[in-house]
């Protein structure tokens, strides 16, 4: 049996589990979930652990995967990717700066929480200004051929 075939036999068990314990949530109610410890144990939590099964077995396959791919694959463009990526985030740690803010629940947030915070979002507008640029380029690129 191939692999192709032996993860679509899971992927379907794991939905037909999936689409039981759904039932059971629609079936219980909003009201009866949001007002009993007891109904969100017993409907809920059985739901978050197929989540997490699932979670888990796509971050296995995703780093099999990766990991096979850098060991048949170029790793030196890799490298140089993962480099390039390296280089934007500390890009966008340099121009962020942080502060101690009061959140509003009354709760501090860390200067170091709120500059990583910053860099994230700066590396994020970073990458989508690279993102619509090449887009553009390769845009242009078809018009002028």
């Amino acid at each position: 049996m191939t692999l192709h075939k032996i993860l679509k036999y899971i992927a379907l068990v794991i939905g037909v589990i999936g689409l039981i314990l759904w039932g059971r949530v629609l079936m219980a109610g909003d009201d009866a979930i949001e007002n009993s410890a007891d109904v969100q144990a017993s409907v809920v939590t059985p739901f978050l652990y197929v989540a997490y099964l699932v979670f888990a077995i796509i971050v296995l396959l995703v780093l099999f995967y990766v990991i096979k791919g850098l060991f048949s694959g170029d790793i030196k463009k890799t490298l140089i990717s993962v480099g390039a990526f390296i280089v934007v985030i500390a890009i966008a740690y340099v121009l962020t700066d942080g502060t101690e803010k009061t959140l509003s629940d009354g709760t501090t947030l860390s200067a170091t929480a709120d500059h990583w915070v910053g860099a994230g979002l700066v590396t994020f507008y970073i990458l989508a200004a690279c993102a619509v640029l090449l887009m553009l380029l390769s845009g242009a690129r078809k018009l002028i051929k």
